[in-house]
């Protein structure tokens, strides 16, 4: 694909649906948590956990041990992207400190000993890499990083060796997945050694046309070259997808219409309905609110009914209680039948029909 870079505030927000930039750092001198015994990481989470919360972007914030948090609790986390599915399945000897906006986060004791990140809304690559690039420098000074002079920062996972950073934005791409041209992008971001993966990263589904662009390796290349080449990349997707919501609105307007109706009229109207089945008619809203379809949707409508319809946050809606998976779906349905009670059906304008002549 031909690179173009473009500064990020030309980038829309409703493609570029947030940026995150995670850091994977470990302590000189103990082992990395895949191999520590439990006393180990215990010790590890004693000494990071007070250096994290005492530093100025961190006060105020959220800070736990994970085998204090329930299983819905920490599903919440997993749900808001704070913290990955690995670290939801562990327990004593693990922590989580979160800061007071949710915009920084550091995972003590996932697969390496910190696993920080800092996450915002829209195409800010750089914005956030600066956050948590200033966390990184803080910790640095009060924490010893196993650190080699000639391959970098030493992690428990070998592609993450060197500068250890995770760069990615997570993109709404409905048009590419209705024209059936996302196969090609991922086969043309996979040769430019960047990876594709689903809305809660490695190994899971796409769901709401919701797609996660990152770095694939780390070692021998520098931060700013990473950055660089993967916001050239995303402004490259970006164009793609607007230049396939111009095709598809130009060739099959009523396909596009149809979809977008079909997902009003079922939310609006369902009785029960499955979370993967929500976010993908909730992306077809999206689409249609960017298309000004809507009178009074709004992607802030969608947005907080794309997160409250997940499954740990219905329940923790419903005082925490462990539902069964047909009961989430009924409240489901209803909350969002509830939600889009007053917004008003699209409205298409169909080109007039050839005569034929």
């Amino acid at each position: 694909m031909a690179s173009t870079n473009p500064p990020s505030q030309e980038i829309p927000d409703n493609i570029v649906v947030s940026s995150r930039v995670r850091l994977a750092r470990n302590l000189l001198g103990h082992p990395f948590p895949g191999w520590a015994k439990k006393a180990d990481r215990l010790r590890v989470v004693e000494v990071i956990r007070p250096v994290v919360q005492s530093i100025e972007e961190m006060e105020g914030g959220f800070s736990e041990t994970m085998d204090s948090l329930s299983a819905i609790e920490k599903q919440v986390l997993v749900e808001r992207h704070l913290i990955s599915r690995e670290h939801a399945a562990k327990n004593v000897g693990s922590a989580i400190v979160i800061n007071r906006a949710g915009t920084l986060a550091v995972m003590i004791n996932e697969e390496d000993h910190m696993r920080m990140q800092a996450i915002t809304t829209g195409f800010k690559l750089k914005d956030v890499y600066q956050m948590i690039d200033r966390i990184d420098s803080k910790l640095a000074v009060k924490l010893p990083f196993a650190f080699h002079p000639r391959l970098g920062f030493l992690t428990a996972c070998p592609t993450n060796v060197g500068t250890g950073m995770r760069a990615s934005a997570m993109l709404h791409l409905p048009a590419l997945v209705l024209l059936d041209h996302i196969n090609k992008i991922v086969q043309a971001v996979n040769k430019l050694g960047l990876a594709v993966r689903g809305l809660y990263g490695e190994g899971t589904e796409a769901l709401g046309n919701l797609f996660q662009i990152s770095n694939q390796t780390t070692l021998g290349e520098k931060e700013a070259a990473i950055l660089d080449r993967i916001e050239k990349v995303i402004a490259e997707i970006v164009k793609h997808e607007q230049n396939a919501r111009l095709t598809l609105l130009e060739k099959n307007p009523r396909m596009v219409y149809d979809h977008i109706g079909r997902a009003y009229g079922v939310l609006a109207n369902a009785q029960t309905i499955t979370s993967k089945e929500t976010m993908n008619l909730l992306s077809m809203l999206s689409l249609g609110i960017d298309l000004k379809l809507f009178d009074d949707m709004t992607h802030g409508i969608v947005d907080r009914l794309f997160m409250d319809t997940q499954p740990a946050h219905l329940q923790r809606n419903h005082n925490n209680q462990k539902l069964a998976p047909e009961d989430r779906d009924g409240f489901r349905a209803d909350y969002i039948r509830a939600r889009l009670a007053e917004i008003r059906r699209p409205k298409f304008a169909l080109p007039p029909k050839s005569d034929g002549g």
